[in-house]
Parts: C-alpha cells; structure tokens; sequence
C-alpha cells in the first residue's frame, strides 16, 4: 500500500474509535471537521458516521442495509420472468457488494479502491444509479 492510503486508512481508525458507543454528535466529529479524513463525504463516509453517531450509528446504517437487502430479496421469489429476475438480483447485488466493499475499504479489510457508499456518498452519478436500481427493482416487481 502506498503512503497514501495508509495514512486513509490510519484517519478513518482514528475517526472509527472515537465515535465509542453513541458518537460525539453530529458534525462534532473531529477527523472530518479539521480535515484529516481525506475523502469524507464520499468513499470515507462510513468513517465519519462512526465518528459522529457511533458503534449505535454504524449498527443502525447496516441493520438499514440488511433491511433493504431481505425486503428485495424477498420480492424476487414473485418475479415469474426468468430474465426479470436475474436482472433484479444484479441490480441489488451492485448495491449491497458496492456497500460491502465501501465498508471493507473503510475498516482497512480490503483494498481502497474508491466506490462509493450506495445512497448516502456525496454525487449524483452514484444517487442517481443506486435509486433508478431500486426504482427498476420496483418496477420490475410491479409488473407481475
């Protein structure tokens, strides 16, 4: 790794320890506000959640991703078009594998390899494709 990814790396622990349980409050979280965080608002969000809201924060956004990953997995079952429903597990498995691999990257499990966290990084590009997923994912559902 280079030295610039260590030093990510190195900011976002900081800023993941010093959340503790429930956080220091939103924007009170210091790696973010005095800019040691590099990439904060996009592949590092999940660093400054933790810092700001906490273990609790961080506990509740997953709980979050698990919720929307069983409610759609439960509406494929109804999907009776063979090719409907590969289409959908692609488009919920690019949401969920994107959030995995951001939260990896953000632990210092995997690589950083820059993909943002899905509905909640700074963009539009990523807003965008992560709600005309659902949105296709709905559709699809409501066809049937």
């Amino acid at each position: 790794t280079t030295h610039k990814e260590r030093y990510q790396i190195e900011q976002a622990t900081i800023a993941i320890g010093s959340g503790g349980l429930t956080g220091k409050g939103f924007s009170n979280g210091t790696q973010n506000t005095l800019q040691f965080l590099p990439e904060s608002r996009t592949d590092f969000i999940f660093a400054v959640i933790c810092e700001e809201w906490g273990f609790a924060g961080a506990l509740s956004l997953l709980l979050l991703y698990l919720l929307l990953f069983l409610r759609t997995i439960f509406l494929i079952p109804a999907i009776t078009e063979p090719h409907a429903q590969l289409l959908a597990i692609g488009l919920l498995l690019h949401i969920i594998l994107s959030a995995l691999i951001n939260i990896g990257m953000v632990l210092g499990l995997l690589p950083i390899v820059g993909i943002p966290l899905p509905l909640l990084s700074y963009g539009l590009s990523n807003l965008l494709i992560s709600f005309g997923s659902l949105g296709w994912i709905q559709g699809i559902y409501m066809q049937q």
